[in-house]
């Protein structure tokens, strides 16, 4: 249960080459989009995509969904936020509430946090008890199993900093006014609580690990870095699946990639 610290958080990558990266992987990833829509290539439908970002308060999901989701089509991708339950949500078994924001056949969407947070923040925090929380690894990757199976990809990433730089981005937040918001009492004491929520993590990474839907941990200090990765580990999770179901991947004649 040493994952996280098998992650070279000291990894920079230059801007010039951080630049380059992620344009051919944006317009790579808006390609293999479409290919998955059936707007072009064969123009058969692919399987739905699901990719959710977990991580560290401040280790950068929302900039890098912002990056993943900027070249593509609002119609063709959703973005969903999860928090804390409602109380009607809490009614229902924990998985209840994100069945709704799936995507179909040729459909795609991006979750910003959540079943995960049955086994992190309900768990630290004493939201669920030991039975629900100790239950839930199986559920999770029975569930993950069975979407799977259904032919859905499903790319999960930890976006993980070092304390140092969450402390750095914390302070930096405080500073700015227009940013301020995005930092909470609720910040400072998951990380007076770091310790607590790493074992929680690394826990999760070894049970919920498995060939329908891997892991993938981001060094996230360096964002540039961090995105690029996103980015370029969703393309290749995509374009695995559709050279597996016998997609035609050729490249169409280029007509640039201008957006409405």
């Amino acid at each position: 249960m040493n994952r996280l610290a098998e992650i070279d958080l000291s990894r920079r990558l230059p801007k010039k080459e951080a630049a380059e990266r992620l344009e051919a992987g944006l317009y790579r990833l808006l390609r293999l989009r479409l290919m998955l829509g059936g707007q072009i290539g064969d123009k058969r439908v692919g399987p739905p995509l699901c990719v959710v970002f977990e991580g560290w308060d401040a280790s950068g999901k929302g900039g890098a969904i912002k990056r993943l989701v900027r070249p593509l089509d609002p119609r063709h991708v959703r973005v969903a936020q999860f928090s804390a339950p409602t109380p009607d949500e809490h009614r229902h078994h924990f998985l209840w509430r994100f069945w709704k924001v799936l995507p179909g056949w040729g459909g795609m969407a991006v979750l910003d946090r959540s079943w995960y947070g049955r086994v992190l923040v309900e768990r630290v925090e004493g939201f669920a008890t030991e039975e629900q929380w100790s239950r839930a690894y199986g559920e999770i990757v029975e569930f993950e199993r069975t979407l799977a199976a259904e032919g859905m990809i499903i790319v999960k990433f930890w976006m993980h900093v070092s304390e140092e730089e969450q402390l750095r981005r914390f302070q930096s937040r405080a500073d700015d006014p227009l940013r301020a918001w995005k930092l909470t009492a609720e910040d400072w004491r998951n990380r007076d609580k770091r310790a607590q929520y790493e074992i929680a993590v690394e826990e999760m990474l070894e049970r919920t690990d498995h060939p329908a839907a891997p892991w993938h941990v981001v060094a996230a200090d360096d964002k540039r870095l961090a995105r690029v990765t996103v980015v370029e580990t969703v393309c290749d999770a995509i374009q695995a699946e559709l050279t597996a179901r016998g997609h035609d991947l050729s490249d169409p004649a280029p007509g640039g990639t201008d957006e409405e």
